[in-house]
């Protein structure tokens, strides 16, 4: 590996980091760089580009785990080998069941293996992806403005969500299969319309994107173990550590600013994010 190669892995696994669970769409940020940075090696080209992908998404999913371990301890029920008493965690205590993840997982993930294929081949474009961008960042601005007109959220922690409500939020995580327009975007966006504090909605997306976003990269590792060579090992590898403490730090801070900033300010972001986008493909 050159040293520009090492530079590009360690600045993918970060804009993966800072991108991946943040309102922004991780997609949209890649179509963008992909060109300059992944391109710009003979070896980092087409298959072994899209498996380094899924090796730094991997990187930001431990990072999820990290974050919220007493909550995947409690849920997967091994809170007494921690120190829980009677089932439960001494400090993070939850009533939030696995059975509830589970039922927010569904709809997207029934979709998500019906129409793969599809998406893959059809809908990862410049085009598709800042409509995404866009469609995205109205129902975020929408949440805002339901959120504000209801008042004061009834669901103030994950301890409070519903069935009801986790089959909802899972309908609105469907949006994102739609690349560009975020899975914790179409998520958060739809728990706050369903009454939920923006911090719960945050805290209930992340708890279920790690399944189906590990589920998703272990399926496409698998079809990709070829490329594991030990040429582009250290490639992956600083990748990987480098979306890692990103996203570790990036979780924290937004999950301590969400309540405080709200939605808006994301889509506007988006917004720029597809002017940008435009200028730089078809200007």
């Amino acid at each position: 590996m050159t040293l520009w190669e090492w530079f590009v892995a360690l600045i993918l696994g970060a804009v993966e980091g800072l991108t991946e669970f943040a309102p922004v769409s991780s997609t949209g940020h890649m179509i963008l760089v992909d060109d300059i940075w992944l391109q710009s090696s003979a070896f980092l080209g087409g298959p072994v580009a899209n498996t380094f992908k899924i090796v730094i998404q991997l990187g930001s999913i431990l990072a999820v785990v990290v974050v919220f371990w007493r909550r995947f301890i409690d849920l997967l029920g091994l809170d007494r080998l921690f120190g829980g008493q009677d089932g439960r965690l001494e400090e993070g205590r939850t009533h939030l069941k696995l059975s509830q993840v589970i039922v927010g997982l569904l709809p997207a993930g029934v979709l998500g293996v019906l129409f793969e294929d599809y998406i893959d081949e059809h809908l990862f474009s410049a085009e598709t992806v800042m409509i995404g961008l866009a469609a995205g960042a109205i129902l975020m601005l929408a949440a805002d403005w339901i959120s504000k007109k209801n008042g004061v959220p009834e669901t103030d922690t994950v301890d409070k969500i519903t069935y009801r409500q986790a089959l909802i939020v899972g309908i609105f995580q469907c949006f994102a299969l739609w690349p560009g327009f975020s899975r914790s975007g179409s998520t958060i966006s739809g728990g706050v319309i369903l009454g939920m504090t923006h911090r719960t909605a945050a805290d209930f997306t992340f708890i279920m994107a790690v399944p189906i976003m590990f589920g998703a990269s272990a399926l496409s590792l698998g079809k990709n173990l070829q490329y594991f060579t030990p040429d582009v090992l250290p490639f992956f590898i600083v990748g990987f550590i480098s979306a890692f403490i990103v996203a570790l730090i990036t979780i924290r801070f937004f999950l301590k600013l969400i309540d405080k900033i709200k939605l808006v300010p994301f889509a506007i972001y988006r917004l720029v994010l597809v002017a940008v986008i435009f200028i730089v493909y078809y200007l």
